[in-house]
Protein backbone atom coordinates (compact mmCIF):
# COMPACT_ATOMS: atom_id res chain seq x y z
CA UNK A 1 0.00 0.00 0.00
CA UNK A 2 1.36 3.41 -0.95
CA UNK A 3 1.29 6.56 1.13
CA UNK A 4 -1.27 8.12 -1.20
CA UNK A 5 -3.63 5.19 -0.63
CA UNK A 6 -3.49 5.43 3.15
CA UNK A 7 -3.37 9.20 3.65
CA UNK A 8 -7.12 9.73 3.42
CA UNK A 9 -7.85 6.85 5.81
CA UNK A 10 -5.32 8.17 8.29
CA UNK A 11 -6.53 11.77 8.28
CA UNK A 12 -9.61 11.32 10.46
CA UNK A 13 -7.86 9.08 12.96
CA UNK A 14 -4.87 11.38 13.31
CA UNK A 15 -6.87 14.56 13.78
CA UNK A 16 -9.23 12.95 16.30
CA UNK A 17 -6.33 11.75 18.49
CA UNK A 18 -6.83 8.07 17.73
CA UNK A 19 -4.80 5.73 15.56
CA UNK A 20 -1.14 4.68 15.40
CA UNK A 21 0.32 7.88 16.89
CA UNK A 22 -1.94 7.79 19.97
CA UNK A 23 -1.42 5.61 23.06
CA UNK A 24 -2.39 2.12 22.03
CA UNK A 25 -2.18 -1.38 23.41
CA UNK A 26 1.17 -2.84 22.41
CA UNK A 27 1.81 -6.53 21.73
CA UNK A 28 2.69 -8.49 24.87
CA UNK A 29 6.35 -8.01 23.96
CA UNK A 30 8.06 -6.19 21.14
CA UNK A 31 11.02 -7.71 19.37
CA UNK A 32 12.30 -4.24 18.50
CA UNK A 33 11.53 -0.74 19.72
CA UNK A 34 12.81 2.01 17.42
CA UNK A 35 13.17 5.31 19.25
CA UNK A 36 13.12 8.38 17.01
CA UNK A 37 13.74 12.02 18.02
CA UNK A 38 11.13 13.19 15.48
CA UNK A 39 8.50 11.59 13.25
CA UNK A 40 10.30 10.50 10.02
CA UNK A 41 13.67 9.75 11.71
CA UNK A 42 12.86 6.05 12.08
CA UNK A 43 11.86 5.88 8.42
CA UNK A 44 14.99 7.75 7.25
CA UNK A 45 17.42 5.74 9.33
CA UNK A 46 15.97 2.23 9.13
CA UNK A 47 12.66 2.16 7.29
CA UNK A 48 13.87 -0.68 5.09
CA UNK A 49 14.97 -2.72 8.11
CA UNK A 50 11.66 -2.09 9.86
CA UNK A 51 9.79 -3.35 6.79
CA UNK A 52 12.13 -6.35 6.54
CA UNK A 53 11.57 -7.28 10.20
CA UNK A 54 7.82 -6.98 9.75
CA UNK A 55 7.95 -9.25 6.68
CA UNK A 56 9.74 -11.82 8.84
CA UNK A 57 6.99 -11.74 11.45
CA UNK A 58 8.80 -9.68 14.08
CA UNK A 59 6.87 -7.31 16.33
CA UNK A 60 8.27 -3.82 15.79
CA UNK A 61 7.17 -0.57 17.43
CA UNK A 62 8.24 3.05 17.03
CA UNK A 63 8.33 5.65 19.78
CA UNK A 64 8.67 9.22 18.52
CA UNK A 65 10.06 11.43 21.28
CA UNK A 66 8.65 14.72 19.90
CA UNK A 67 6.05 15.80 17.34
CA UNK A 68 8.80 17.45 15.27
CA UNK A 69 7.16 20.88 15.20
CA UNK A 70 7.57 23.69 14.44
CA UNK A 71 8.92 23.29 10.90
CA UNK A 72 8.57 25.64 7.90
CA UNK A 73 5.77 23.72 6.17
CA UNK A 74 4.40 21.55 8.94
CA UNK A 75 2.02 21.71 11.89
CA UNK A 76 1.18 19.25 14.68
CA UNK A 77 -1.95 18.19 12.78
CA UNK A 78 -0.11 17.70 9.49
CA UNK A 79 2.68 15.75 11.15
CA UNK A 80 0.18 13.49 12.93
CA UNK A 81 -1.52 12.67 9.60
CA UNK A 82 1.80 12.03 7.89
CA UNK A 83 3.02 9.81 10.72
CA UNK A 84 -0.19 7.78 10.72
CA UNK A 85 0.13 7.25 6.96
CA UNK A 86 3.79 6.18 7.19
CA UNK A 87 2.94 3.86 10.08
CA UNK A 88 0.32 2.14 7.92
CA UNK A 89 2.75 1.79 5.00
CA UNK A 90 5.29 0.05 7.24
CA UNK A 91 2.62 -2.15 8.82
CA UNK A 92 3.59 -1.26 12.37
CA UNK A 93 1.39 -2.78 15.08
CA UNK A 94 2.26 -0.05 17.59
CA UNK A 95 3.49 3.54 17.60
CA UNK A 96 3.33 6.29 20.20
CA UNK A 97 4.67 9.78 20.80
CA UNK A 98 6.29 10.65 24.13
CA UNK A 99 5.42 14.34 23.78
CA UNK A 100 8.83 15.82 24.61
CA UNK A 101 9.74 19.30 23.26
CA UNK A 102 11.12 19.52 19.74
CA UNK A 103 14.32 21.57 19.28
CA UNK A 104 14.80 21.51 23.06
CA UNK A 105 15.06 17.78 23.64
CA UNK A 106 17.14 17.01 26.72
CA UNK A 107 18.01 13.84 28.59
CA UNK A 108 16.39 15.04 31.80
CA UNK A 109 15.46 12.81 34.72
CA UNK A 110 11.75 13.24 34.01
CA UNK A 111 12.22 12.32 30.34
CA UNK A 112 14.32 9.32 31.39
CA UNK A 113 11.56 8.12 33.70
CA UNK A 114 8.92 8.52 30.97
CA UNK A 115 10.96 6.56 28.45
CA UNK A 116 11.91 3.87 30.97
CA UNK A 117 8.21 3.45 31.74
CA UNK A 118 7.45 2.81 28.06
CA UNK A 119 10.31 0.32 27.82
CA UNK A 120 8.96 -1.57 30.86
CA UNK A 121 5.49 -1.58 29.32
CA UNK A 122 6.33 -2.84 25.81
CA UNK A 123 9.32 -5.01 26.90
CA UNK A 124 11.42 -4.93 23.71
CA UNK A 125 14.21 -7.39 23.10
CA UNK A 126 16.22 -4.78 21.16
CA UNK A 127 16.33 -0.99 21.21
CA UNK A 128 17.27 1.12 18.19
CA UNK A 129 18.53 4.67 18.73
CA UNK A 130 20.22 7.36 16.61
CA UNK A 131 23.95 6.94 16.06
CA UNK A 132 25.93 8.77 18.75
CA UNK A 133 27.73 11.05 16.25
CA UNK A 134 25.26 13.50 14.70
CA UNK A 135 24.99 17.18 13.85
CA UNK A 136 21.46 17.49 15.24
CA UNK A 137 21.36 18.28 19.01
CA UNK A 138 18.00 16.50 19.39
CA UNK A 139 19.51 13.30 17.99
CA UNK A 140 22.43 13.44 20.41
CA UNK A 141 20.05 14.04 23.31
CA UNK A 142 17.86 11.14 22.18
CA UNK A 143 20.81 8.74 22.18
CA UNK A 144 21.85 9.80 25.68
CA UNK A 145 18.25 9.47 26.83
CA UNK A 146 17.80 5.97 25.38
CA UNK A 147 20.99 4.67 26.98
CA UNK A 148 20.05 6.04 30.40
CA UNK A 149 16.43 4.88 30.19
CA UNK A 150 17.53 1.37 29.26
CA UNK A 151 19.44 1.20 32.55
CA UNK A 152 16.62 2.70 34.58
CA UNK A 153 14.05 0.32 33.09
CA UNK A 154 15.58 -2.61 35.00
CA UNK A 155 15.49 -0.96 38.41
CA UNK A 156 13.52 -2.43 41.32
CA UNK A 157 12.16 -0.57 44.35
CA UNK A 158 11.30 2.53 42.33
CA UNK A 159 8.18 4.41 41.29
CA UNK A 160 8.37 3.45 37.60
CA UNK A 161 5.29 1.68 36.18
CA UNK A 162 5.16 -2.00 35.21
CA UNK A 163 7.76 -4.64 35.96
CA UNK A 164 11.51 -4.20 35.51
CA UNK A 165 12.84 -4.95 32.04
CA UNK A 166 16.28 -4.76 30.43
CA UNK A 167 16.54 -4.90 26.61
CA UNK A 168 19.31 -7.20 25.43
CA UNK A 169 20.95 -4.77 22.99
CA UNK A 170 20.96 -1.22 21.70
CA UNK A 171 21.71 -0.83 18.01
CA UNK A 172 22.25 2.58 16.43
CA UNK A 173 20.84 3.68 13.06
CA UNK A 174 22.33 6.48 10.96
CA UNK A 175 20.67 9.73 9.90
CA UNK A 176 21.14 12.15 6.99
CA UNK A 177 22.80 14.61 9.37
CA UNK A 178 25.85 12.39 9.62
CA UNK A 179 28.85 13.91 7.83
CA UNK A 180 31.55 11.65 9.28
CA UNK A 181 31.42 8.21 7.66
CA UNK A 182 32.50 5.62 10.20
CA UNK A 183 32.74 1.87 9.91
CA UNK A 184 29.37 0.30 10.84
CA UNK A 185 29.05 -2.88 12.89
CA UNK A 186 26.83 -4.40 10.19
CA UNK A 187 24.79 -3.46 7.12
CA UNK A 188 21.31 -4.87 6.52
CA UNK A 189 20.34 -5.79 2.96
CA UNK A 190 17.08 -3.90 2.36
CA UNK A 191 16.91 -4.40 -1.40
CA UNK A 192 13.53 -6.14 -1.14
CA UNK A 193 12.02 -3.46 1.10
CA UNK A 194 13.50 -0.26 -0.36
CA UNK A 195 10.26 0.60 -2.18
CA UNK A 196 8.33 0.27 1.09
CA UNK A 197 10.81 2.56 2.80
CA UNK A 198 10.53 5.09 0.00
CA UNK A 199 6.72 4.95 0.18
CA UNK A 200 6.85 5.63 3.93
CA UNK A 201 9.13 8.63 3.35
CA UNK A 202 6.81 9.96 0.66
CA UNK A 203 4.17 10.30 3.38
CA UNK A 204 6.14 13.17 4.97
CA UNK A 205 5.43 15.67 2.20
CA UNK A 206 5.71 18.64 4.58
CA UNK A 207 9.30 17.69 5.43
CA UNK A 208 10.69 16.60 2.07
CA UNK A 209 10.26 19.31 -0.55
CA UNK A 210 10.81 17.62 -3.90
CA UNK A 211 10.96 21.02 -5.61
CA UNK A 212 14.06 21.96 -3.59
CA UNK A 213 17.44 22.16 -5.36
CA UNK A 214 19.06 18.82 -6.09
CA UNK A 215 20.10 16.73 -4.33
CA UNK A 216 17.04 16.76 -2.08
CA UNK A 217 16.96 14.99 1.27
CA UNK A 218 15.30 11.98 -0.33
CA UNK A 219 17.94 11.95 -3.08
CA UNK A 220 20.60 11.79 -0.37
CA UNK A 221 18.77 9.00 1.46
CA UNK A 222 18.58 6.93 -1.73
CA UNK A 223 22.22 7.60 -2.62
CA UNK A 224 23.32 6.47 0.84
CA UNK A 225 21.13 3.38 0.59
CA UNK A 226 22.71 2.43 -2.73
CA UNK A 227 26.21 3.11 -1.41
CA UNK A 228 25.77 0.91 1.64
CA UNK A 229 24.16 -1.76 -0.49
CA UNK A 230 27.19 -1.65 -2.80
CA UNK A 231 29.53 -2.24 0.16
CA UNK A 232 27.85 -5.61 0.78
CA UNK A 233 27.13 -6.48 -2.86
CA UNK A 234 23.41 -5.65 -2.88
CA UNK A 235 21.22 -2.92 -4.35
CA UNK A 236 20.34 -1.23 -1.05
CA UNK A 237 21.63 -1.34 2.51
CA UNK A 238 21.18 0.31 5.90
CA UNK A 239 24.17 0.60 8.29
CA UNK A 240 24.04 0.07 12.04
CA UNK A 241 26.54 0.57 14.85
CA UNK A 242 26.93 -1.00 18.28
CA UNK A 243 28.85 -0.02 21.41
CA UNK A 244 28.67 -3.63 22.66
CA UNK A 245 30.03 -6.86 21.17
CA UNK A 246 27.60 -8.68 18.89
CA UNK A 247 27.38 -12.41 19.63
CA UNK A 248 26.80 -15.06 16.96
CA UNK A 249 25.53 -18.62 17.36
CA UNK A 250 26.29 -19.44 13.73
CA UNK A 251 27.13 -18.06 10.32
CA UNK A 252 24.05 -19.02 8.33
CA UNK A 253 22.81 -15.41 8.24
CA UNK A 254 26.05 -13.97 6.89
CA UNK A 255 26.82 -13.50 3.22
Amino acid sequence: MTCREVCCRSRDRATSGRGPTSPAKAPAMLDALVIAPHPDDAEIGMGGTIALMRSQGLQVGVLDLTNGEPTPRGSPEIRARETAAATAVLGLPWRENLGLPNRRLRATLSARASLAGVIRRVRPRWLFAPYWVDAHPDHLAATELVEAARFWAKLTKCDLPAQPWHPERIYYYWSVHLKLVSQPAFVVDVSTTWETKRASLDCYASQFDQTAPKPTVLDRVEAASRWWGATIGTLHGEPFSSREPIGLRGFDGLF
